[in-house]
């Protein structure tokens, strides 16, 4: 296989993984569909740290883009198939690292706000609190605590099904990304791109 063709199919399924980091993180911002609880500053502090809009998101997307384009430009750059191979090869791999930098962001804020868990109003101390931050991810299954939680409602479910969304979704993202670079130096080490053929294999 082509080593753009390759590379190309891992971009159209960044692109994707993307754009769905991109929505879960928006919807993080309006539980239950309200914005005023954004506006008035009554969020996770790991909400507006942005993991699926700005790391599994926009960087993961310019990752994509790279992947996608190089689909034109196979065996060849600027007419010369050496510095094509080379050209290809070397903005492959930075735009993998790039794409790694950016969904490993998305998967420890995401980890780090499913253990800190919501910031919400209390029924215990009849404040804004975040009520699971001593229990390190053990609230997760303590489902009997969660109505501490009155204001936004149901906010731990909402916290936990989008980070749980994010942090998948950022993992397959640095799986892909690091599969490509593996397959870059592995067709590399093989000696899998001859000089009349365009062989990297995926």
């Amino acid at each position: 296989m082509c080593f753009g063709s390759c590379a190309r199919s891992i971009g159209y399924k960044l692109l994707v993984l993307a754009l769905l980091c991109i929505v879960a993180n928006i919807l993080l911002y309006f539980p239950n569909g309200e914005t005023r609880f954004a506006s008035e500053h009554h969020l996770s502090k790991y909400v507006e740290c942005l993991h699926g809009i700005l790391g599994g998101g926009f960087l993961v997307l310019l990752a994509a883009a790279v992947f996608i384009g190089l689909h034109k430009e196979c065996c060849g750059c600027a007419g010369q198939e050496a510095c094509g191979k080379g050209c290809v090869v070397l903005s492959s791999v930075l735009a993998a690292f790039v794409g790694i930098l950016g969904s490993g962001y998305c998967i420890i804020i995401s980890a780090l706000g499913l253990s800190q868990g919501p910031y919400c109003f209390t029924t215990v101390g009849r404040n804004w609190i975040y009520p699971f931050t001593e229990s390190s991810g053990g609230y997760l299954l303590e489902y009997n605590k969660w109505s501490q939680c009155q204001e936004p409602q149901n906010i731990v479910q909402w916290n936990v099904t989008l980070f749980s969304i994010l942090l998948v979704l950022g993992g397959i993202e640095f799986i892909l990304c690091f599969i490509h670079i593996i397959s870059v130096v592995l067709g590399g080490i093989c000696g899998l791109c001859s000089h009349h053929e365009e062989t990297y294999v995926c």
